[in-house]
C-alpha cells in the first residue's frame, strides 16, 4: 500500500473490481478510457503495467497504473490513471499521481516519469502540472477516439526526479 495525503493506493485486488467496473462505465471516464474493461480478466489481464486502486476514506475511486521501461539506455515509468466524477476537481488525482510519483522515484529508482493525456483533457494537464510534470510535446494522433471511429492527439509531458523534490508529498 501507499500512503498519500489523503488517498491510500492498494494493489488491485477481486474486491476493488465491481466498483472500477462501475466507475469505467461512467460517461466521463469512458470518453477518455474508452472499453478497457471488455476481458473478463480485466484488470489482471496485462502483466506489463502495475494497478492500485485509489481509495479514499476506504471506498474505491478509482485506478492509477503504472508501466516500466527497464532497458537500461531508456529506464523511466509511465503513469496512466482514472477517478469517479463524483472526486473530480477535490485533489484526488494530484495526491494519487503525486503518491505513485514518489514510489517510481524513490523505491523503484526511476530518473524519469511519464505520462500522456489527450491534448484536450484540460482538467488532467493541470492536475499533472501540479504534481510537477512539464509538457514535452503534442504526439499526433496518438490516441483512439473513445468511440474507435478516430484519433486524437496527446499531450506528452515528463517529470525528472529532481523536480518532483521541488513539489514535496
Amino acid at each position: 500500500m501507499l500512503h498519500g495525503h489523503d488517498v491510500v493506493l492498494v494493489p488491485v485486488a477481486t474486491e476493488h473490481v465491481q466498483e472500477l467496473r462501475r466507475i469505467l462505465g461512467t460517461p466521463q471516464v469512458r470518453a477518455r478510457w474508452r472499453n478497457e474493461d471488455t476481458s473478463p480478466h480485466w484488470p489482471f489481464d496485462d502483466d506489463s503495467v502495475t494497478r492500485f486502486a485509489v481509495t479514499l476514506d476506504g471506498a474505491v475511486r478509482g485506478m492509477v497504473q503504472y508501466d516500466e521501461e527497464d532497458d537500461d539506455d531508456y529506464r523511466h515509468a509511465s503513469i496512466d490513471i482514472f477517478l469517479d466524477p463524483v472526486v473530480h476537481g477535490r485533489g484526488v488525482g494530484r495526491d494519487a499521481v503525486a503518491t505513485l510519483a514518489h514510489h517510481l522515484v524513490h523505491a523503484r529508482t526511476h530518473h524519469r516519469l511519464v505520462i500522456d493525456p489527450a491534448a484536450d483533457n484540460e482538467q488532467a494537464i493541470r492536475c499533472y502540472t501540479a504534481v510537477g510534470f512539464r509538457p514535452v510535446g503534442i504526439m499526433r494522433h496518438h490516441e483512439r477516439d473513445s468511440d474507435g471511429g478516430g484519433w486524437h492527439d496527446c499531450l506528452l509531458m515528463d517529470l525528472l526526479a529532481e523536480e518532483l523534490a521541488r513539489h514535496p508529498h
